[in-house]
């Protein structure tokens, strides 16, 4: 199961090249989605009561909403993949059955143009070099058959 919850936060990014737009001071809607797993109860009938779901975030809700993060302990360099990290720690301790964590970023536009999803960025970085040298033999192999 997962509980979707929002925040709206300002940040800048320091460590990015001098000229970069996101170096200046400017803020995003964040959707952060927390997913838990495990056995459904016998007696209950569910994983997790979603109210307690929303208990365990409610402290981390509390220290990034309307905040400016550079400013908060451990997001002195906000990214997105960094925010999606440190929320994930702030979880783990008290949230034994989370399984997955993602942080959509949001534009004024409010469409997703980012996601950093604290769970799988090094499953997908292994999966796209696994694709990218398939993609590789079947070029070689086309081109194998050209000659």
């Amino acid at each position: 199961i997962f509980k979707v919850f929002q925040i709206e936060a300002a940040h800048r990014l320091p460590n990015v090249p001098e000229g970069h737009k996101c170096a200046r001071l400017h803020g995003h809607s964040f959707r952060i989605e927390v997913h838990v797993s495990g056995p459904v109860g016998d007696k209950e009938g569910w994983v997790m009561d979603f109210a307690d779901l929303r208990r365990i975030f409610q402290p981390v809700f509390d220290q990034l909403d309307h905040h400016y993060l550079n400013e908060i302990e451990g997001l002195e360099n906000p990214t997105s993949e960094n925010l999606a990290r440190w929320i994930w720690h702030k979880l783990e301790a008290e949230l034994e059955t989370l399984s997955e964590q993602k942080t959509h970023l949001e534009t004024a536009m409010s469409h997703p143009d980012a996601i950093a999803d604290s769970t799988r960025m090094q499953q997908h970085l292994d999966e796209y070099a696994i694709l990218e040298k398939k993609i590789t033999d079947v070029e070689a192999a086309w081109f194998d058959t050209q000659s």
